[in-house]
């Protein structure tokens, strides 16, 4: 088991983002979150550090809970790539789809089972009794049961899940009841996605946020995202200068790698940019993006489309990565030569995390129109990524999207995420309209910055915190079943 060293980061930086009562608020929790756990940690354990929305939310949550006082740390659990097959079963079941097409039978469950018990003794020495335990999502569920009897309060947080669960949702879970049962508390992103045959009184909903501030989501000017585009290889031309930027803990950083294009020339500057930023992940559909924008968005737009994903290598936890990374290219590889040329696949450094996330950063920027055409999804946080710089977001009505996108305000929702012609009419009426298009980017970010930012993230957990613990909410936290979380 590795543990992720977090600089701890100062929360007085959200004072030029949020308005003064919201920051005086924020400031009153952070004294009480030091109250109420002074002596203990804060736990954070999950299966990877690099990729995907757990590790975007946890990095700058551990860093402003640290920065406020609160010992809040973050394991990573082992796993062998005959775990990982069986979880990454676990999490495409939980959303309702066959995956690989294996079976969660006593075979999968005794590699679940020995795997997490090569982790537990790590896992036992660092937690103590009073301690805090956040485990995230299905991989390090196992570890529940044995951490509430250390005597440590445990919290299992769900970032997937299905509004209409079918047969091979319910089997998975049915897997993994057995282990989440124990928590002290079960959080998840939406109500719709609270399962069957969980104790009532101990579901709780907490959104998703962003940190504003982050590599991801820092204000960049428009040459410094065409220097970065351009150094990384994902636009065309040289950047004359060094591209720094600021990292996560204040420092600088420099843009250096190179992300691997397939594509037949680099991307035009002068092209409008249409974007999907996901893992090479089925339920993120690339293969559905691809020919979506080839056979529905008119070539006389000049539009091009950028699908981008992180290097299938750096990816521990998705073992399915690299097979849809090639069925991509193979598909881009057999559309007609004018279609063909207007798709680039883009596979982003992951070696240094705000390198990746500066990269994202200038891409999403860059874009006129976001897309996430997603076929599940726990939430997306990548679309209130783009709504925060101002850019509408195409996507489909499912899951946490609903609760970010207001349709025909601050984007376009598809009401079925198969229907292609009616993705590639949302992306063509945008680019036609470019006044309207910077209408719902504008309200967007105002959106995000009322409801999606990390402030309000840890004031959430930390009401919840004071629940479970005994002290009574200071009018803020997760909300019970049945209420929404603090907006």
């Amino acid at each position: 088991m590795q543990e992720i060293e977090i600089p701890s980061m100062n929360p007085e930086r959200f004072r030029s983002v949020l308005s003064p009562q919201r920051f005086e608020e924020f400031e009153r929790g952070a004294r009480e979150a030091h109250e109420l756990l002074e002596g203990h940690v804060v736990w954070n354990i999950n299966s990877t550090a690099r990729g995907g929305g757990v590790v975007e939310l946890l990095r700058p949550l551990i860093a402003y809970a640290r920065g406020a006082g609160v010992d809040a740390r973050w394991l990573v659990i082992d796993g062998t790539p005959e775990f990982f097959t069986v979880t990454k079963r676990i999490h495409n079941h939980l959303h309702g789809a066959p995956g690989d097409g294996g079976v969660l039978d006593d075979v999968a469950r005794a590699v679940y089972e020995r795997t997490l018990a090569d982790d537990l003794a790590d896992v036992e020495g660092r937690v103590h009794e009073g301690d805090v335990v956040i485990v995230h999502d299905p991989q390090p569920a196992g570890l529940i049961g044995p951490l509430k009897a250390a005597g440590a309060t445990v919290i299992w947080r769900c970032h997937v899940g299905i509004e209409h669960p079918n047969d091979v949702a319910r089997a998975a879970w049915a897997f993994l009841r057995p282990y989440i049962l124990p928590a002290d508390a079960y959080v998840f992103s939406r109500e719709a996605f609270a399962w069957d045959g969980l104790d009532r009184d101990r579901i709780a909903v907490i959104q998703p946020s962003i940190d504003p501030l982050a590599p991801k989501n820092q204000d960049l000017a428009p040459d410094v995202v065409v220097a970065v585009l351009r150094t990384s290889g994902v636009l065309a031309g040289e950047s004359s200068t060094p591209v720094l930027f600021r990292r996560q803990d204040g420092t600088p950083g420099r843009v250096e790698r190179r992300a691997q294009m397939v594509e037949d020339a680099p991307v035009p500057g002068n092209v409008p940019l249409v974007l999907q930023v996901s893992r090479w992940d089925a339920l993120k559909d690339p293969l559905g993006v691809i020919r979506g924008f080839a056979e529905h968005v008119p070539a006389d737009t000049r539009a091009h489309l950028v699908y981008a994903g992180p290097n299938v290598g750096a990816v521990a936890d998705d073992p399915e990565g690299l097979r849809l990374l090639h069925e991509s290219i193979a598909l881009r590889a057999q559309l007609p030569p004018e279609q063909r040329a207007r798709i680039h696949l883009a596979s982003l450094p992951m070696e240094d995390a705000d390198e990746n996330a500066i990269i994202v950063n200038a891409l999403q920027r860059h874009a006129g129109i976001v897309a996430q055409k997603s076929l599940a999804e726990g939430f997306g946080l990548t679309v209130s990524e783009a709504m925060w710089k101002g850019r509408p977001v195409v996507a489909s009505r499912v899951g946490g999207i609903e609760e970010q996108l207001v349709h025909r305000e601050t984007g376009i929702l598809l009401d079925d995420p198969h229907d292609l012609a009616a993705f590639g009419a949302a992306i063509a009426g945008l680019l036609t309209d470019p006044q309207e298009a910077a209408r719902m980017g504008a309200r967007a970010r105002e959106r995000v910055r009322d409801r999606f930012l990390s402030v309000r993230n840890l004031l959430d957990y930390l009401g919840l915190i004071e629940r479970l613990t005994g002290r009574p909410p200071a009018g803020h936290g997760a909300s019970p079943i049945g209420a929404r979380a603090g907006a």
